[in-house]
């Protein structure tokens, strides 16, 4: 009898001190706990537990799913009443009755305990809470913490309790079951009972039926032991445990008890969580969703808060636009062809934002290489090692038409050949036209037909500052921050100096090299098809714009800083530079047969490159308010010529594929379906001051 009451005595002093330690005697190691206690009360109350990210498209429709922990929070309303019955009678059948410790468990643990049987605990919900709380949230990311938060030790218990105390006195009943139920885990990456009712029985948490809900009270205890795929026998004694534990608190009958009993355990084919990544979007849309979540980072939103924010990320994808360009590029090359990529990218300019409605290629994000995927984001990335060929030859047009050294109309000297001279050299490279053209030649028809002395005695004659500062302007702003390591990205003119190796960025290293305005430089497809969305948009450079909109877990929007949009050149610069280009899809034009070929008869903004040996081809276009840029390059690990075939294959030797008529297509072919029947456009008219040289 002596000894009961000695262990009675010595359960209440603990009861006493755990809730108040000063009265248990406990001293230095209370006051220890105490000081600690407050700071981490304040973030038990106000850190929100990590939820799942959810990036959409424009019109809502999901794309893919970002999170640390698959969690899918859900309200106390939003239970079922069997899933509450069900924990509350297997880990608390008092809690609504009785505080945030439980005396009498406390006692019967300590009794069990000393007495030699076995191990039992005294926590209530409320302290299970704390506890998962304090490992499943706030040291989530802290090793060593989560080891102290689950050690045996009293200054863990004595903290628990405090805290408890204050969750208890800080939050309803109810409040504190639904954040219990939202923050345990139940194995598989699995975190709260929404995530759980939807991984094991593809139901939402309020439909959970009394078997179901015995089946996850049983796992929280031991979710790795009662893992119903791993441990089936052992999960279905478990939750028929519970099934009892509920009969025994009159929370269901015993005839339903019986019926639930009877049930097998029901759970969906086995299976991980969704992927917590963009390479789980569908082949139209992982490189823009990649791109977005990159845009966020650099906007200020770190990787931890995108992944455990509950954000909901609308992105500015146009599904029927995304498929109709992912479609196209797969058409033009399959995405299982060995070293030939096609990135297609599409832009529409708008009042205020360039946003981007499709980001493809025919390879799709991901990290089968056998099935054509790449982890490298190709259309957004400076990504193209080659060059986009005489596409740049529109910078050198608008620097040159800024500047005044010539107009639209302008007669450009252009001699088959010429040695032009390499700025900070004594030497000279000769330049080739490829091909016969009129010497002179106006400078709208060389914008048609691309000749290179023509262009390359401009630049000189502009001056190679400003021609570059002009593709940086316009939207080359990465691609000439790049800094460039290894082997010349491309071929140079005979004689110009390229260094084998360098290490400042593309701004600096092209400054020397006479060979910019012919298109040798690696580039990014998305800031390509910026530049002419400047064009478009009247000569107002806008970042290319992944984000529609970014709301927090309570549907608050989230202000996304986004560097204000520019204008780089005059509007009539602009638009007469659009009107000059219209004529590569007419007749005579390097587009042209492609266009005919595709019964193409808007007016089309356009412009074809092919680098020096053909391993990288483009088209930059321009039509009914959209800019888009398709480029087919060498994209593996052995590059070569790109052969003009169908599909493009990568064979020395063979005759070389060029812009319009290996990259055109896939542009006629996206923009015709996206385009319809909707009328066409006219291209804006020219402005007579950019008409001739000043």
């Amino acid at each position: 009898m002596s000894k009961l009451a000695g262990l009675c005595l010595l359960a209440g002093i603990l009861v006493a001190g755990l809730i108040f330690p000063a009265a248990g005697g406990l001293g230095a190691l209370s006051n220890q706990v105490s000081a600690a206690v407050p700071e981490m009360a304040r973030q038990l109350l106000n850190t929100p537990a990590p939820q799942v990210t959810q990036v959409t498209a424009a019109d809502g429709s999901p794309i893919a799913t970002l999170y640390d922990q698959y969690r899918l929070p859900a309200r106390y309303e939003d239970i079922s009443d069997p899933m509450k019955a069900a924990v509350l009678s297997i880990e608390d059948r008092n809690f609504f009755s009785e505080g945030a410790m439980n005396p009498r468990a406390v006692v019967r643990a300590v009794l069990n305990n000393a007495g030699g049987g076995s191990t039992q605990g005294a926590s209530t919900i409320t302290q299970q809470y704390v506890k998962n709380y304090l490992i499943n949230v706030l040291d989530r990311n802290d090793a060593k913490s989560q080891e102290e938060d689950r050690s045996d030790t009293m200054a863990r218990k004595l903290r628990e309790a405090q805290l408890a105390v204050i969750v208890d006195r800080s939050q309803s009943k109810q409040q504190i079951l639904a954040n219990y139920l939202n923050v345990v885990s139940y194995g598989n990456q699995t975190y709260g009972v929404g995530a759980a009712a939807r991984y094991y029985f593809g139901e939402t948490p309020d439909k959970l039926s009394i078997a179901q809900s015995a089946m996850l009270a049983g796992m929280v205890n031991n979710p790795s032991r009662y893992n119903p795929y791993t441990y089936p026998q052992e999960t279905l004694q478990r939750r028929n445990v519970v099934i009892d534990a509920m009969a025994a608190a009159k929370s269901i009958t015993p005839e339903q008890a019986a019926a639930a009993k009877g049930e097998a355990l029901g759970v969906q084919p086995e299976k991980s969580a969704p992927p917590a990544s963009c390479y789980a979007a569908a082949p139209d849309s992982g490189f823009l969703c990649d791109y977005a979540v990159d845009y966020l980072e650099k906007a200020g939103l770190s990787q931890e808060q995108i992944k455990s924010g509950g954000y909901t990320i609308q992105t500015t994808l146009d599904p029927r636009i995304s498929r109709a360009a992912k479609d196209a590029a797969d058409r033009r090359v399959p995405s299982t062809q060995q070293g030939v990529a096609n990135p297609f990218v599409i832009v529409k300019p708008g009042q205020s934002s360039h946003d981007v409605v499709a980001m493809v290629s025919n390879r799709s994000y991901g990290t089968d290489a056998h099935a054509g995927e790449t982890s490298y984001n190709q259309p957004a990335n400076v990504s193209v090692p080659f060059g986009a060929g005489s596409v740049f030859k529109l910078f050198t047009t608008a620097a040159a038409m800024e500047k005044g050294t010539a107009g639209l109309s302008t007669p450009l000297p252009n001699p088959g050949a010429q040695c032009f001279p390499v700025p900070g050299s004594r030497s000279c490279a000769t330049v080739h036209n490829d091909g016969g053209y009129p010497n002179p030649i106006p400078l709208r028809d060389a914008l048609a037909t691309s000749p290179n002395v023509a262009f390359t005695d401009l630049e000189l004659r502009t001056g190679m500052p400003d021609v570059i500062a002009t593709a940086a302007k316009l939207g080359l702003r990465q691609t000439m921050r790049t800094n460039m390591h290894g082997d010349s990205p491309g071929p140079a003119p005979d004689g110009a100096s390229v260094p084998s190796t360098y290490t400042q960025p593309q701004d600096q290293f092209n400054q020397g090299n006479i060979a910019f305005t012919l298109g040798f430089s690696p580039f990014s497809p998305l800031e390509l098809t910026n530049v002419a969305a400047t064009l478009a948009d009247h000569g107002r450079w806008c970042p290319p714009n992944p984000i529609k909109q970014v709301t927090d877990r309570y549907g608050t929007p989230v202000p996304i800083a986004q560097q204000p949009c520019e204008q780089v050149v005059p509007p009539g610069l602009a638009n007469t530079l659009v009107q000059g280009l219209g004529n590569d899809v007419k007749p005579g034009g390097t587009s042209a047969e492609s266009a005919q070929a595709a019964r193409w008869t808007r007016p089309t903004a356009a412009k074809t490159g092919t680098t020096q040996d053909n391993e990288s081809v483009a088209f930059l276009g321009i039509t009914n308010s959209y800019a888009a840029t398709s480029v087919v390059y060498a994209d593996g690990s052995h590059p070569g010529t790109i052969c003009a075939t169908n599909p493009p294959v990568i064979q020395n030797g063979c005759k070389g594929a060029f812009g319009g008529t290996i990259a055109a297509p896939t542009f006629y072919d996206a923009l015709g379906q996206v385009l319809g029947g909707q009328p066409a456009q006219p291209l804006p008219p020219a402005d007579p001051k950019y008409l001739a040289a000043r």
